[in-house]
């Protein structure tokens, strides 16, 4: 277990060090670097053995990566882009979908897919990756409403392609009758349900915080808040069991704990701001007391104590913000490591048609969407208008991640045709890994003055 920590942290240096020197995502570096490690140093002790177990460290890190995610994310913004979210997260998938079940029978000509088998695998490849995504443009001037739309996109995606896999494929493939009511009502149960556990448990949260000044207890509060809100989802139909309702009505994990950190994050963010006005109204006392003739030495060093207090609560909200980022970035090593060890390379060579088949029919059906998307916002002041370069970023900002692999483990065993899509499916993470992150290095560095033109004259 020391080897595979050493190589964990060797891993995680080096990608930072590519990152900070050479501007290389550290997404990029992580996988590239822990494929090398793995098929290098294949000595090193395993931390997955097979689907399964990876799909049981993806579910146990998964929180930590959306605690850190929404971190990013400030209820304004939500308010202002939730009309251009709502249309990137759940529309666009929707339509992705519908999209797929069209073109299925060319993309898998030699292939027999029913829509359930259709759906299911769509779903999984529409995921996106948050992680790599606030990675690559947190080393980059963007346009805050750019970063807003991508990140939070990502962020919301997850939820809108783990209900249509679970919801609407599963249960047309375990051969449920797919109507219009169903759709409309499970899906409204889901969001809602999720979305109330993750405010509640939020605030829940809050108390918590109020009762201590200590960072690391801070940040303890945030992973028991984020984490116990996806747990209580992820389980939510036990406690109805236990009140009688007899039901296996599973709610949105990934929704709870994203409205949960939210939840939590405003209050902080607004604590920081007023921190920040008090600082301000304190240095003008300061000022003004320093003029006087008869200056007081007790009313400056109330002020001076008055300011310290609140620069040293400022900060601990700061460096707890810090302290859960760094953690994330432990998790996301830890998964891309373990992935490097999922990759069959004789299973992916088996599949390749059908590999780079999907992977070019998501990049498609995906760009298709963005397009649609710019072409909306351009019709209505009530969205930001998407130009052609915002486009191309939306689009390739599209990285496929871990949770992908964990709606293959819950296929069922006896499904025909999950070797398959097991190789698609990883090997479209790994393709979307590079090439997606190739092109979005193009696109905003061969843009960045036009970028950073925006940034300026948003304020």
């Amino acid at each position: 277990m020391i080897g595979t920590l050493l190589m964990v942290a060797g891993i995680l240096f080096l990608a930072l060090q590519l990152e900070d020197k050479f501007r290389i995502p550290s997404p990029l570096g992580l996988i590239a670097l822990s494929f090398a490690a793995h098929f290098g140093f294949q000595q090193i002790p395993v931390l997955t053995e097979d689907a399964e177990h990876f799909a049981s460290l993806v579910v146990f890190l998964l929180p930590i990566l959306l605690i850190s995610d929404s971190l990013e994310l400030k209820v304004a913004d939500l308010k202002e882009h939730g009309l251009s979210l709502l249309y990137l997260a759940v529309v666009a998938v929707i339509l992705s979908v519908m999209m797929a079940l069209l073109v299925s029978n060319w993309l898998f000509s030699d292939i027999t897919l029913s829509s359930a088998a259709v759906i299911v695998l769509f779903a999984m490849v529409l995921a996106t990756d948050p992680v790599s995504v606030v990675s690559i443009f947190s080393k980059f001037d963007l346009p805050h409403r750019l970063k807003i739309l991508a990140e939070g996109e990502s962020l919301f995606n997850d939820a809108t392609a783990l209900i249509v896999f679970v919801f609407v494929g599963l249960y047309a493939l375990d051969g449920g009758a797919l109507t219009t009511g169903y759709v409309a009502e499970i899906s409204g149960e889901v969001v809602f349900g999720s979305v109330a556990i993750g405010v509640v448990i939020g605030f829940i949260g809050l108390y918590m915080m109020k009762t201590t000044e200590n960072r690391i207890a801070e940040m303890m509060v945030l992973i028991i808040t984020g984490y116990g809100a996806f747990w209580l989802s992820e389980h939510f139909f036990v406690m109805l069991n236990l009140l009688g309702a007899h039901t296996h009505l599973h709610l949105s994990g990934i929704l709870s704990c994203i409205f949960a950190t939210i939840t939590v994050h405003h209050v902080m963010t607004r604590a920081i701001a007023a921190e920040n006005i008090q600082i301000d109204r304190d240095e003008t006392a300061l000022h003004r007391e320093a003029r006087k003739r008869d200056t007081s030495a007790g009313v400056i060093g109330n002020v001076l104590q008055r300011v310290k207090a609140t620069i040293e609560e400022r900060d601990r909200h700061l460096r707890t913000k810090e302290d859960v980022q760094l953690l994330a970035m432990v998790a996301n090593t830890i998964l891309f490591v373990a992935m490097a060890e999922m990759i069959d390379p004789g299973l992916l060579w088996k599949y390749r048609v059908q590999i780079l088949a999907m992977f070019l029919a998501t990049t498609l059906i995906r760009g298709a969407m963005m397009g649609l998307f710019a072409w909306l916002t351009n019709k209505t002041d009530k969205m930001v208008d998407v130009n052609f370069r915002w486009w191309g970023v939306l689009t390739f900002a599209g990285i496929k991640g871990g949770l992908s692999i964990v709606m293959l483990t819950m296929i069922p065993a006896s499904f025909e045709h999950l070797e398959m899509f097991k190789a698609v499916v990883i090997g479209v993470i790994v393709l979307s890994t590079f090439a997606y992150s190739a092109v979005l290095l193009i696109i905003i560095g061969s843009n960045k003055e036009r970028f950073l033109q925006e940034k300026s004259e948003e304020g």
